[in-house]
């Protein structure tokens, strides 16, 4: 494990930091999975895949 790797995890036992850290990914990782989507309209998919991405969008919102 390399020293930022090692900072990292030192930070994660921190309650703060982990909080503010998962907060901030499950926002980026939203908003990739909502500009996907877009493109997917934007792209005319076919609506079972565009229900699919919309259905798995909610299921990570439910465990977030």
């Amino acid at each position: 494990m390399n020293i930022a790797e090692e900072y990292f995890q030192k930070q994660l036992s921190v309650a703060e930091f982990k909080h503010s850290y998962l907060e901030e990914k499950a926002k980026l990782d939203i908003e990739y999975q909502l500009e996907e989507l877009k493109k997917d309209i934007q792209a005319f998919k076919p609506i079972e895949e565009l229900i699919e991405k919309i259905e798995n969008i909610e299921k990570y919102l439910m465990t977030v």
